[in-house]
């Protein structure tokens, strides 16, 4: 039956390998993967809510709103396929890009590799200007030096201009000024104002994230304009939304002007579905696990909230290196990031030792059992080898499995004399420690526990590997939700549609300037109300929260605190002061006596309502599921070859359970059931997975 109150919902997300939609109505939920096109993105896209609408029988008309994530910012920095991009900067400061903070994040290594600055030195120009730190104007802008190197960039080629002048935080006069200059002397040439991308303390940082603003710019502006055109073509008249990194929703315009801060979309949309998924089971302390076919991503969420951050790096010189990368000073959801996803390839390194990552295949030509030219060995070819995937139900049946090329490729690897199963739980291995790895060191920087938490497992590798995951850091329950391998896509429609900015002004609490303060917070949240509110979002409802950022007077660090979402008072002096010393407290254990306290940066966020998600009412067990069939497969944990009953989780109910070791078969993925878990089916239809003593004690 077609709805005709426009409660079809589409959320899709364009992933290094797959691109994933999903298509809900109030009563049901259909997914797809389909292997991303990346000659013209948008085309997977739209092949993939063509098949799901086909499938609920609805017409493009039907459908109210459409959310979208992307990598296409991401990947052209990676790629180095942005604009031919310029930089016009404060004379005398045109190197700052290359000269970075003069910090190094291996101090002990003479060959140490930077990556390059996204705009070549020849492009970067300087003209007479200069702005004191309190604001002040020191030296006029030379406006007949814009307009000659405007003529300049001209000759050049350049698409794409990043104005970046000193202190423009505290005056953007200069900055506009330039900028309308340039919009005159090159039309169609796009302009990014760092005043407006990133208006924030720490020059290098604000350089660098104007500068990839402008060099993504054109691009995904072109991208955004075709997709958004083809689907109006095709009939829909919804709004297009964009999901932001962090953790909101935004409009095409926006995310065109700011397309920098779509770089982490698609990871934050499983955040935000791992969030959901925390207020529905009531879970305090969780981590969230989302493996794709490129990377694996690591997210702790309290208290139903992912942690966020103001600083992101992209194109690591060295992956898992903080400090390797370029900066990006964008709010993002805080995660770990690493090369560990079903497409990584494995590999002998110089010493003859068997490595994981972080190369992949991708989609084009994907690992060798795709059959679409690829012949190296990857995860997803060691998880066939293993017996974890069934050949004939991958991606829903749609893409046939070649075993046999997958048994061939682990001959790329064989370093001893090994069949190919073992070869392919080496690669296992390798895999899973690298992930549990990465979440005991995440774990000790933000200093945190792990054991006690709940692993909630999405994307389309992460149930293959959840299990063994837990049980290498000690967790004891494994929630694997519906729709799991098309989570980010899920998320995206949880998402509220939200805005946030920031600005730096650099004062002490003590002699807090309440008047500039308000002000300054009065004209942000203007600014984030009218995105919110031209996204749809209603005015009466929206939701503005604050934060600060303070530090010891000459620490190098900030710490965020709460400020109160209205005018502040003199009283509210002391209420900063207390709030920041019991942050500072948290995260080191005590504070410093008589010292001055600082705030740099002042942040504000303005959201429309997120929906509710339901908490899951409590379940009894009902029933022991018995297997279809049985499957021979490995386990890494012993090492030995058992049989895993097969079930399919469409068959599931709720209160039903599955004996370890299993494995449960749907559309996107495969749930691994080590022999160590049990799997019970709670209310939400989510597989619970717990280990076998516990769960047997619960049936009991």
């Amino acid at each position: 039956m077609t709805p005709n109150d426009k409660t079809v919902r589409i959320g899709a997300d364009i992933g290094g390998t797959f691109t994933d939609v999903v298509l809900e109505t109030p009563s049901r939920r259909y997914s797809i993967k389909v292997l991303t096109t990346y000659d013209a993105p948008e085309r997977g896209l739209l092949d993939g809510v063509a098949a799901l609408l086909a499938q609920a029988g609805l017409a493009p008309a039907d459908v109210g709103l459409i959310v979208h994530g992307t990598t296409l910012a991401t990947n052209a920095i990676l790629e180095r396929r942005g604009a031919r991009t310029a930089l016009l900067t404060t004379e005398g400061f045109r190197d700052v890009l290359e000269l970075g903070t003069e910090s190094r994040f291996d101090q002990y290594d003479i060959t140490m590799d930077a990556p390059a600055p996204l705009i070549p030195r020849p492009l970067r120009r300087g003209v007479p200007e200069r702005i004191a730190a309190g604001g002040e104007v020191l030296l006029a802008l030379d406006e007949g030096a814009v307009r000659a190197v405007a003529r300049d960039f001209l000759a050049a080629g350049v698409e794409s201009v990043a104005v970046a002048f000193l202190h423009s935080y505290a005056n953007p006069a200069h900055e506009r000024r330039a900028g309308e200059i340039l919009a005159e002397a090159m039309p169609g040439v796009t302009v990014s104002l760092s005043c407006e991308v990133s208006p924030e303390m720490r020059e290098y940082e604000r350089f660098s994230t104007t500068a990839a603003n402008a060099y993504v710019q054109p691009i995904v502006a072109s991208y955004l304009g075709r997709l958004d055109a083809k689907l109006r073509a095709g009939g829909f008249d919804c709004a297009l939304f964009l999901m932001l990194s962090s953790g909101g929703l935004t409009t095409v315009h926006t995310a065109a002007r700011f397309p920098v801060r779509l770089v982490e979309s698609g990871p934050a949309g499983g955040a935000i579905f791992a969030a959901s998924i925390a207020a529905e089971r009531g879970i305090a302390r969780m981590l969230a696990l989302d493996v794709g076919g490129t990377t694996a991503k690591i997210c702790f969420v309290d208290q139903g909230r992912p942690k966020t951050s103001q600083v992101f790096e992209v194109d690591r010189a060295h992956r898992f290196r903080k400090g390797s990368g370029l900066p990006l000073r964008i709010p993002v959801i805080e995660m770990v990031e690493i090369g560990a996803g079903g497409g990584s390839i494995a590999r002998l390194d110089g010493t003859g030792r068997l490595t994981v990552g972080p190369q992949s295949a991708s989609s084009e030509p994907g690992p060798a059992c795709y059959g679409r030219g690829g012949a190296k060995p990857t995860v997803t070819d060691a998880d066939l080898v293993l017996g974890r995937i069934d050949p004939t139900a991958f991606a829903g049946g749609k893409l046939r499995l070649d075993e046999a090329a997958a048994a061939t490729a682990m001959d790329q690897v064989r370093a001893w004399e090994a069949g190919p199963q073992v070869l392919a739980l080496g690669i296992s291995e390798i895999v899973d420690e690298a992930m549990a790895s990465a979440v005991r060191v995440h774990a000790m920087e933000q200093g945190a526990t792990v054991e006690d938490r709940s692993l909630v497992a999405f994307g389309g590798a992460a149930p293959l590997h959840a299990a063994r995951i837990a049980e290498k850091l000690g967790i004891a329950e494994v929630v694997i939700p519906r729709s799991a391998g098309v989570g980010s896509a899920v998320g995206f429609l949880r998402a509220p549609v939200a805005y946030e900015l920031s600005r730096s002004l650099h004062q002490r609490i003590a002699a807090l300037d309440l008047d500039a303060v308000n002000a300054m917070l009065a004209d942000m949240g203007a600014q984030a109300r009218a995105v919110v509110s031209a996204g749809g979002g209603n005015p009466p409802a929206l939701v503005e929260q604050r934060v600060a950022y303070a530090r010891y007077c000459g620490q190098g660090y900030e710490i965020a605190i709460e400020v109160p979402a209205r005018p502040l008072t003199a009283a509210d002096r002391a209420g900063l002061l207390a709030a920041f010393e019991a942050a500072y407290r948290a995260q080191y254990g005590g504070v410093v006596v008589d010292l001055p306290v600082e705030i740099l940066t002042w942040r504000l966020t303005v959201a429309a309502p997120a929906p509710r998600p339901l908490a899951a009412p409590g379940l009894v067990l009902r029933r022991v599921v018995r297997p279809e069939s049985w499957r021979r497969v490995m386990d890494p944990a012993s090492g030995r070859v058992h049989d895993f009953a097969l079930v399919r989780r469409a068959g599931l109910r709720p209160g039903d359970h599955v004996a370890g070791p299993a494995l449960i078969v749907e559309d996107e993925t495969t749930t691994v059931v080590s022999p160590a878990f049990g799997a019970t089916v709670d209310a939400n239809h989510y597989l619970v997975l717990r280990r076998q003593d516990e769960t047997a004690g619960a049936r009991a």
